[in-house]
C-alpha cells in the first residue's frame, strides 16, 4: 500500500503520521508531501527518515491513497490530479465537503456509503465530527428537530500561528498575531471568516455538514462558534429538541454503547468532559447530560474531543482503513 500524506509538515499532518504509526496502517511505501518550500526536509516515521517531496512528484508516483491536510486551495487544485492518476484522496479541508458529488464521511456513521468509484472523499469539520458522533445514535432513536450549539474551540484549530500567539501572550512576548485581538485571557466569538448572513463560515459548516452526514434535511442547527485560550481540544454546549420523548438513563445507555463515544457524567464526583482529559485520545467525550426543563423533549449535553485527532487526523485514517479493509483501493 503506497500512501501519500499531503501537508505532512503541518500541525494536522504531524498528527496524521503519529496516528498512522499507532494504528499500524499497512504502508509499504510512504510519501511525505508538502509545498515547494518544504521539499527536501526530512521527517521521521517509525524511526526512519523520509525526504519531503513536492505535489507533482507525488502524483507521478501514483499512490494508492493520499491523505490531504494542506488547505482548501491546494485540495481544489491537486486532489483531482491525484484522482486522475488513480489515487483515492481523503481530504481534510472544506473544499469538497458540500460538493453533492462527494461523500462526507464519519466512518462510524456512514462509511458503508463508500465505493471504489469514490476517488475524492471529504473529511468533515472537526467540530462537526464530535457533534454527529454524539447526535447520531440519539437521532436514530428520538428524531431531532432542532439543535442549538455553542462551541469553545482551541487555538490549535487555527494552526501553528495561533498556538504561537497564545504562547507569546502567556509569556508576555510581542509577536505575530493570528487573530485580530489577543486570545490569552479572552474569548473571540469569531471562528473563520464572517459571511453575509452574519454567521461565520465555521458556524455554517456546523449547520450544514451534519445534515449531509446523517442524510437528513428535516432537522435544523443554529451555531455560535467561539475561540478560547486552550491549546488543544474543542468543547461544545449542545441543546437538542427531539420529536419523541426520552429517558435520561436510556440516553446514557445509547451513548455508552456507541463506538468511539465515552460518557463522563457524574456531578457527584465532578466528572465531566474537559479538553485537558481528551488530549491525545480518539474518543468523543459526552457529559452534563440533562433534560432542558424549559422545553418538551429537549436535552442538554457537553461534548469534548481532541480536534487534531478524531476531529481531523484519526477520522481521515479511519476512512483509509475502511477503504483498505473493504478492498475499495
Amino acid at each position: 500500500m503506497k500512501v501519500a500524506v499531503v501537508g505532512a509538515t503541518g500541525m494536522v499532518g504531524e498528527v496524521m503520521l503519529k496516528v498512522l504509526a499507532e494504528r499500524n496502517f499497512p504502508i509499504t511505501e510512504l510519501l511525505l508531501v508538502a509545498s515547494e518550500r518544504s521539499v527536501g526536509k526530512q521527517l521521521n516515521y517509525k524511526g526512519e527518515a523520509h525526504m519531503v517531496i513536492g505535489l507533482q512528484t507525488a502524483v507521478d508516483a501514483q499512490p494508492d491513497i493520499a491523505i490531504f491536510s494542506a488547505g482548501g486551495d491546494t485540495s481544489l487544485d491537486w486532489a483531482p490530479k491525484f484522482a486522475e492518476a488513480g489515487t483515492t484522496v481523503v481530504d481534510n479541508s472544506s473544499a469538497w465537503r458540500m460538493d453533492p458529488t462527494k461523500k462526507l464521511v464519519v466512518p462510524e456513521i456512514n462509511a458503508s456509503e463508500l465505493t471504489a468509484e469514490d476517488k475524492i472523499i471529504a473529511n468533515p469539520n472537526c467540530s462537526t465530527i464530535q457533534l454527529v458522533m454524539a447526535l447520531n445514535p440519539l437521532h436514530k432513536k428520538y428524531q431531532m428537530k432542532r439543535v442549538v450549539i455553542s462551541t469553545y474551540q482551541s487555538v490549535s484549530g487555527t494552526g501553528v500561528k495561533a498556538v504561537k500567539q497564545l504562547e507569546n501572550e502567556m509569556a508576555g512576548i510581542q509577536g505575530e498575531m493570528a487573530y485580530p485581538y489577543p486570545i490569552n485571557r479572552n474569548a473571540l466569538p469569531h471562528c473563520d471568516v464572517f459571511l453575509e448572513n452574519g454567521y461565520t463560515k465555521e458556524e455554517m459548516k456546523l449547520a450544514r455538514e451534519p445534515q449531509k452526514i446523517l442524510d437528513d434535511r428535516k432537522f435544523s442547527i443554529s451555531a455560535t462558534a467561539v475561540r478560547i485560550p486552550t491549546s488543544g481540544g474543542h468543547s461544545e454546549s449542545v441543546n437538542v429538541e427531539f420529536q419523541n420523548d426520552f429517558e435520561l438513563s436510556e440516553v446514557r445507555k445509547l451513548l455508552n454503547e456507541t463506538s468511539g463515544v465515552t460518557v463522563q457524567d457524574n456531578p457527584d464526583t465532578n466528572t465531566y468532559p474537559m479538553p485537558i482529559y481528551a488530549h491525545d485520545k480518539d474518543d468523543v467525550f459526552v457529559g452534563r447530560i440533562r433534560r432542558d426543563e424549559t422545553q418538551r423533549n429537549t436535552l442538554n449535553m457537553w461534548i469534548v474531543s481532541d480536534n487534531l485527532r478524531k476531529g481531523a487526523a484519526t477520522n481521515a485514517v479511519q476512512i483509509a482503513e475502511y477503504l483498505v479493509e473493504n478492498k475499495l483501493v
